[in-house]
């Protein structure tokens, strides 16, 4: 089966390339850099061509308010109308748990409104909202950051790795559309701030973390509900303590 990942050269998109093609699908990594550009439309007609499935991981390179919901929006009205021409089945997008409940943040209601454009075509799909990466645990970091104090919300949060959401994605894809959504997260639920913490002093980083409750996260203020997935999410496997493991080698 031919499926074409949007934001196929990226963090998740790398990954999920890997996943698909080791279970033996035609798997296309879509960017810029491979002569795909879902703002221009440029090459989204030869990249769909013949394509089943398409499965969309891309992020907005600018997270300004404006730009970050042109980007979805365009972006997303290019590539569905790709899509239909080129009889797509089913198309997956990644999304971000709590979407709907943070719309005073520019980057989730620009989510929102990728969501929506998603909901009112006629192509079969899944959105999976995964909770925020281990792997931004750093830009977490420096967005509370005040010369040696990090001021963070202590605000439960359940991370997830990379890795989890590459195999999640690479599940939805195969699978029969929802025409919902499904969440997934990552195996433990733990303070925002106690987190990064954590992560500060598994990094060397000597920097320390202040839990403030008024604390913004991106521009919003959190609440335990914030950022948590509802009922029976998708848990992935990777913990902390494991990640740092697999992450640590990576930094060398």
């Amino acid at each position: 089966m031919k499926i074409v990942v949007i934001g196929g050269t990226g963090l998740i998109g790398t990954k999920l390339v890997q996943q698909l093609r080791q279970r033996g699908h035609e798997a296309v990594a879509a960017s810029p850099a491979s002569g795909v550009n879902t703002l221009t439309g440029e090459g989204l007609a030869a990249a769909l061509a013949g394509a089943q499935v398409v499965v969309d991981v891309a992020n907005s390179p600018s997270f300004e308010d404006q730009a970050v919901l042109d980007f979805f929006q365009t972006s997303g009205r290019n590539l569905l109308a790709a899509e239909a021409e080129a009889g797509v089945q089913h198309h997956v997008a990644l999304s971000v748990v709590g979407t709907e409940r943070l719309q005073a943040s520019g980057y989730f209601r620009a989510k929102l409104a990728q969501e929506a454009l998603i909901k009112a075509a006629q192509i079969p799909y899944t959105i999976v909202h995964a909770t925020q990466f281990f792997e931004f645990l750093g830009s977490i970091a420096q967005s509370g950051a005040d010369g040696q104090t990090v001021r963070l919300s202590p605000a439960l949060v359940q991370p997830i790795a990379s890795d989890d959401v590459a195999l999640a994605m690479a599940d939805a894809a195969l699978a029969a559309p929802l025409n919902g959504t499904v969440e997934i997260a990552g195996p433990e639920r733990v303070g925002l701030a106690t987190l990064v913490q954590r992560y500060l002093v598994a990094t060397g980083d000597p920097r320390t973390v202040v839990a403030d409750a008024q604390a913004p996260y991106f521009g919003v203020v959190l609440n335990d509900q914030s950022l948590t997935p509802g009922e029976q999410p998708r848990l992935g496997t990777i913990g902390f303590e494991a990640w740092m493991a697999q992450a640590k080698p990576a930094r060398k």
